[in-house]
């Protein structure tokens, strides 16, 4: 399988080197915002097909005005205009296509200096030796780190600006074997506030909270920040202290998301997540802080490529699945469930963690889901004569031991229990319900 990665390493350069990346970060920004008004203008200007461009005519017309008006574009990479050029060609595609797709992509917008990040990315002529990278007009230039070898062809490669550190993304293209799991065991993630995931196996992951942590240093720099003289070096100084605490945090939490990632997906053959919309969560003023701060959003991302890259079988249960309400032992559910109530108790007995409770339904989501397509809700029912709606049911119950009792016809007799060892009929009801993941079968089967 040939994939595109990405390796990111900072740099160490000198002053002179410096003023040279801010010199190609300069260029890059002042081409995509000329760019940017010449698409404007064209569009307000003229009709049909002239009110439109592209990235080629855009990069000809700028060659042919940088001898007479920017001469001093001259002092850079010709990669850093034209890879500009080409992503604001990228940026309106993006934009038009997220119109007809209803999506939240906006209009380009002009880069100011000061607040954009400074970034510039070159092609060509890269090499990599030891612990330097040789970039076009810039030179050698050393990398912080170690392993700096790839086993690919290297793209291109992005330099970036970020609190005063300068780092190079460089794009390889590796082609790395299709690997699969051998683990057996299956897994249900519940992403929670007060700690970040529940296992449905009993093990746990503390949410480390690293921004609420610190909230009484982050007011104090804020404080300090808006209280200098506007356009000072004093406040210049007090916000870049700002940032670089945002930019701290930042990577502290992405760090505690990959170790969970990391164990998620080299540990276990499947994974089943729920398919939160953190964007609607958000909305609730009570918890948007709390759930931003935990990541979840960046968990699903990082869980998405991990789980292609590690052969592991990835399963995003159903947002209106109702984990927390459902009972993992008798399979009935609650219609309410105050989020104050830290342990869930059941009629037929069972009580746990509700987190807990609510994992474990997460690893047994494909047979609530074979039971809701033959039913059309999530509950484990209380009669049943459809024989298919009998096997979906005792694989449920029989796979945990349940000692409720067993289903009943519409006449009040109990009904036999099912001989799971009789492949056919579970062979039947699997592929009556038209499983849509690939390994739903083998994972019922297997309970």
């Amino acid at each position: 399988m040939i994939v595109q990665l990405a390796y990111k390493h900072e740099l160490g350069v000198n002053n002179v080197q410096r003023t040279l990346l801010r010199k190609h970060a300069g260029v890059s920004r002042f081409t995509y915002n000329w760019g940017l008004a010449q698409r404007q203008e064209l569009y307000e200007n003229n009709s049909g097909k002239n009110r439109y461009t592209n990235a080629m005519k855009q990069h000809r017309l700028l060659n042919s005005l940088k001898k007479t008006k920017f001469p001093w574009m001259y002092e850079v990479s010709k990669c850093a205009p034209q890879e500009a050029l080409r992503d604001l060609d990228r940026a309106y595609h993006n934009f038009f296509r997220s119109l007809k797709r209803g999506g939240r992509v906006g209009f380009p917008k002009f880069k100011k200096k000061g607040r954009s990040t400074d970034s510039f990315r070159l092609t060509g002529t890269i090499r990599i030796t030891d612990n330097r990278i040789q970039l076009p007009r810039l030179g050698k230039l050393k990398m912080k780190g170690k392993n700096h070898t790839y086993h690919g062809r290297i793209l291109s490669a992005t330099v970036s600006n970020r609190h005063n550190r300068w780092y190079v993304s460089v794009l390889v293209e590796e082609e790395i074997l299709s690997r699969t799991n051998s683990s057996p065991s299956t897994v249900g993630v519940d992403l929670v506030i007060n700690k970040l995931a529940y296992l449905s196996n009993g093990k746990i992951f503390e949410n480390q909270r690293h921004l609420k942590s610190r909230i009484r240093k982050l007011k104090r720099l804020s404080r300090s920040a808006s209280r200098k003289m506007k356009g000072s070096y004093n406040q210049a100084k007090a916000y870049a202290r700002l940032n670089n605490f945002h930019y701290r945090i930042g990577n502290q939490r992405r760090n505690t998301i990959h170790q969970l990632t990391n164990h998620l997906s080299s540990n276990y053959g499947i994974v089943i997540i729920e398919d939160l919309k953190v964007a609607n969560m958000v909305k609730n003023r009570k918890l948007a802080f709390s759930l931003q701060d935990a990541g979840f959003g960046e968990f699903k991302r990082q869980m998405e490529y991990k789980s292609r890259w590690n052969g592991v079988d990835l399963i995003l249960a159903d947002t209106f699945f109702p984990s927390s309400r459902l009972c993992n032992n008798c399979g009935q559910k609650k219609d309410d469930l105050d989020l104050s109530v830290r342990i869930y108790t059941c009629e037929c007995g069972y009580s746990c963690d509700r987190d807990l409770n609510a994992s474990r339904n997460l690893r047994d989501y494909p047979l609530f889901e074979m039971i809701r397509k033959l039913t059309g809700r999530w509950i484990i029912p209380k009669t049943a004569s459809n024989k298919n709606i009998v096997v979906a049911s005792e694989l449920f119950l029989q796979s945990r031991g349940s000692n409720v009792s067993r289903l009943k016809t519409p006449d009040g007799e109990n009904v036999r229990s099912v001989d799971l060892s009789n492949k056919s009929d579970v062979g039947t009801i699997l592929d009556e319900t038209g499983n849509e993941h690939q390994n739903y079968t083998d994972l019922i089967r297997n309970v």
